[in-house]
């Protein structure tokens, strides 16, 4: 019963987050920024948010440090919206799944057409 509501926590603070960075956040550095999923600790006090970002390596880095100075703004703002005896404290992460994934297509496509030209 406890993981359902941390999941159901987790994904209450992930379209809130949504929110709050489509209409609230107007900070330059955030770029085109997606949240990919929330882990919830089980005592629901801490919440690593994973982001998808699009863009380079200093694109990823400029919308981190916006993200992280706006932590308490954002923080603030969903515990307005949600009701929890505690805020959770935010950890924005990278999230490099979309990357790798894309990586590895490509690399099956590679030994896909190598294999092809040798037959």
């Amino acid at each position: 019963m406890a993981r359902i509501r941390v999941s159901r926590v987790g994904e209450q603070i992930k379209k809130e987050l949504s929110q709050i960075l489509q209409q609230e956040l107007k900070d330059p550095r955030i770029g085109f920024v997606t949240i990919t999923s929330v882990e919830m600790s089980g005592d629901l006090q801490h919440a690593k948010v994973y982001v998808s970002v699009m863009g380079d390596e200093e694109q990823k880095k400029n919308t981190l440090a916006a993200l992280n100075k706006a932590k308490g703004f954002i923080r603030s703002e969903i515990g307005r919206r949600i009701t929890l005896r505690h805020t959770p404290e935010l950890v924005f992460k990278v999230d490099e799944s979309i990357e790798h994934g894309q990586y590895i297509n490509q690399l099956l496509r590679e030994v896909k057409t190598n294999d092809a030209g040798d037959q």
